[in-house]
């Protein structure tokens, strides 16, 4: 096979690759193959677009092993057990410290497989293996992951110390911070690991601080953004997370037949989503006419559960609002929404149940404006007794 060919297959490929929502591409790099796509930070701080070498010579039998390899890796990203450690070669793996305590790493591993065990087996979580496996990818494993990470670079076996020294490796009053701090004490539980009485306030502070101060798009730049989109399809996507406060994911897993008959505009997410089966209402129920909800483009985005993540079906969202430069993120739209229904009046258990989530978590994040409505509130409570009793 001639270069011009093998290319022009690989490409043939990479397009499947892409329509199907799997988050890495075969590149031929001279001679031979390797991976190309959205990876874990070997630091523990999230993704980035990386390189993963694969040593395949550039031929129609290192072609079926790269591919077979794709499928491997995106499988291990798609449930949490991706480690760079088994990808890289012993020239590239970090050496390990010849003090390190013996049988430290063994001892981790072995409470990580624990945790990973008693988390599937949550009655619960296994209702949904959807969201229970996008809830392991995102919200657990890149936290047990820093720790590892940790405990590798300081020789550390898992304690208090240990425990301590990654939650202060992220950054203060951040949502990462406080969803480590949530993970590490359910491990600790596990493990009996006795946790500094300070913990909760070593751990918290994202509320407020993060959301409170997020710059919202308003009601006329979220109607000037979906004019700006010029693929119908995406443009709808804008519109009824907008309308409804959907994640990104959501708009793909929801029940819309409701908006063609005469009842109420109302959208149900499915239970295949991360937070189960809810009903949503329309705020402000004029843009469902506005943004012409009722005529469904749903984008052709692959939603086999077998096959992609919420996460990774979330994510096409993410792309095309950066491509159509939107001017603000999918997430922007639903803490619009939830601001929008506070100054409505919409009581706030309701609210919280719309948007699948607790009321607990509901007031921690949106605290600022529930606040700011509050006070105005009492203020006008006051003048109005004021006014009602006569000005002295």
């Amino acid at each position: 096979m001639d270069v011009q060919s093998f290319d022009l297959r690989l490409q043939i490929l990479n397009e499947g690759f892409r329509t199907g929502g799997l988050p890495l591409r075969i590149e031929r790099r001279g001679q031979r193959l390797g991976l190309r796509g959205r990876l874990p930070r070997r630091d523990g701080a999230g993704f980035q677009v990386q390189r993963l070498s694969l040593g395949f010579k550039a031929d129609g039998t290192g072609l079926e092993a790269a591919v077979q390899q794709l499928h491997q890796i995106c499988g291990d990203l798609s449930s949490g057990r991706f480690c760079w450690r088994q990808r890289l070669s012993p020239r590239q793996r970090p050496q390990r410290h010849r003090l390190q305590p013996a049988g430290g790493a063994d001892l981790l591993n072995h409470a990580l497989e624990r945790f990973k065990e008693a988390f599937d087996a949550d009655p619960v979580r296994s209702r949904n293996p959807a969201g229970q496996r996008s809830t392991w990818a995102t919200a657990y494993w890149p936290y047990l992951r820093r720790l590892a990470l940790m405990q590798e670079q300081h020789q550390q076996t898992l304690g208090q110390a240990l425990l301590v020294c990654t939650l202060g490796s992220y950054q203060l009053a951040s949502r990462s911070r406080q969803q480590c701090g949530t993970v590490l004490a359910a491990l600790a539980r596990q493990e009996g690991i006795p946790l500094p009485e300070d913990w909760s306030r070593q751990a918290g502070g994202y509320g407020l601080h993060q959301a409170g101060h997020r710059q919202l798009p308003t009601d006329q730049q979220i109607m000037a953004a979906w004019r700006k989109i010029p693929n119908p399809a995406w443009r709808w996507v804008l519109g009824v997370m907008a309308t409804y406060g959907l994640r990104n994911h959501e708009v793909f897993f929801c029940d819309y037949s409701a908006l063609h008959g005469g009842d109420a505009p109302v959208v149900r997410v499915m239970a295949t989503s991360k937070t189960g089966e809810h009903q949503v209402w329309p705020f402000l129920p004029e843009w469902v006419e506005r943004f012409a909800l009722a005529d469904l483009r749903r984008p052709p985005v692959t939603t086999d559960l077998e096959r992609v993540t919420l996460q990774q079906v979330g994510r096409r969202v993410m792309e095309q609002f950066r491509r159509y430069e939107v001017g603000f993120s999918p997430y922007d739209l639903r803490h619009a929404w939830a601001v929008r229904t506070i100054h409505l009046g919409l009581p706030d258990t309701v609210a919280a149940r719309m948007m699948g989530h607790s009321v607990a978590i509901h007031t921690r994040t949106y605290h600022h404006w529930m606040t700011q409505r509050d006070q105005q509130q009492a203020v006008n409570t006051v003048l109005a007794r004021r006014h009602a009793v006569g000005s002295p």
